[in-house]
């Protein structure tokens, strides 16, 4: 009697790649990337029957999930990551990223989709990696990027592979336009630059990095070209430390722009052991909103970050680019100012000459 034989036995199944998919169907990765992603528009053509070739491969091999499997019919989830670089979940009422979140978590209750925290991916060198082994970025539609620093090799695949995705921040062209709704930073700081002019001050100082993430650079942009434009004598101290704060002051400086308001109390403590009145002797301006928690008694001049705003459009921005709405999807979005009580009239007999 012949013997019935089962199903052979096999170990795991290994796990199928964009790679397998591109040489199974006799194309590039980034073909099988465009296909996957829904991103033939932009001048991209890719005949018919290549198309084909590859949600074919696609469907013989498993590889499409059912979340991208409804993508390719242009059905999307509605499930947007967000991915940060740095630990900003949860965060507290007083945290600087609470805004953005607050903001973000509106706008997906209104749009009606669901935010994917992206976690789990690993860290690397100190920094989350986002498209290591094991990443979940592509159950998603999509991303959002919260956070100060972001990784320029990440925005430059994102771009590459056209991953819909918008940063929470304006940043740099990485290999192509990034999407962002950002804060307008060169304005806002470039109108209390005059504001200081205008009060008398002729020698002014901005105190911190003014490089790295695009928002320091952009304030320490705003701030020199203001300063040039009002005919007022500038300079840059790295970090709020005793020994460059006392150079300054020696050498006429009576308005300081602090790049991290969170360094408010350390020099108004400076200030007081010094003798020196704030504002009387001198002015402090805080260049946004602080990025740690700290007890500022002094109400400060300076201006606000639009932080909720920004996470609510970066979610408008998001569904404009997978819908292929035409939209600005680079946004900066104004500050407001707040005269406060630390920005007065420049002290006479020091730099008003």
């Amino acid at each position: 009697m012949p013997v019935e034989k089962g199903p052979a036995v096999t170990g795991p199944r290994r796990r199928v790649t964009q790679r397998d998919i591109a040489r199974i169907s006799g194309v590039s990765q980034a073909t099988v990337s465009l296909v996957l992603n829904n991103r033939l528009d932009g001048g991209v053509r890719i005949a018919a029957e290549t198309q084909q070739r590859v949600l074919d491969a696609i469907r013989d091999t498993g590889y499409v999930a059912d979340p991208i499997a409804r993508r390719l019919a242009d059905q999307y989830n509605r499930i947007i990551g967000v991915f940060t670089y740095e630990p900003v979940f949860p965060s507290g009422a007083r945290d600087f990223f609470h805004p953005f979140l607050l903001g973000l978590e509106e706008q997906a209750e209104r749009l009606g989709c669901d935010l994917l925290l992206l976690t789990s991916a690993p860290v690397d060198g100190g920094r989350r990696r986002m498209f290591a082994d094991g990443s979940r970025i592509r159950l998603a539609d999509g991303c959002v990027l919260l956070g100060q620093e972001v990784d320029r090799g990440d925005l430059e695949r994102l771009v590459a592979e056209g991953i819909p995705f918008v940063s929470v921040g304006r940043r740099d062209d990485a290999g192509g336009p990034v999407p962002y709704v950002g804060a307008d930073y060169p304005v806002a700081v470039a109108a209390l630059v005059e504001r200081a002019a205008a009060l008398g001050h002729r020698r002014i100082a901005y105190v911190g990095r003014g490089e790295g993430p695009e928002s320091y650079a952009d304030r320490l942009r705003g701030f020199r070209a203001a300063a040039a434009k009002a005919g007022v004598e500038y300079g840059r101290i790295g970090t709020a430390a005793a020994e460059p704060l006392d150079a300054a002051v020696a050498e006429g400086v009576t308005a300081l722009f602090l790049e991290e308001p969170a360094d408010v109390p350390a020099v108004t403590a400076w200030a007081a052991e010094r003798g020196l009145d704030v504002p009387a002797d001198l002015s402090l301006v805080a260049l946004g909103d602080p990025t740690r928690p700290v007890s500022i008694d002094l109400d400060v001049a300076g201006f606000t970050i639009p932080r909720r705003e920004m996470g609510r459009q970066a979610l408008d921005v998001f569904f404009a680019l997978i819908e292929g709405a035409e939209t600005n999807v680079q946004r900066l979005l104004p500050c407001e100012l707040h005269d406060g009580a630390t920005l007065a009239p420049a002290p006479t007999g020091r730099n008003n000459s």
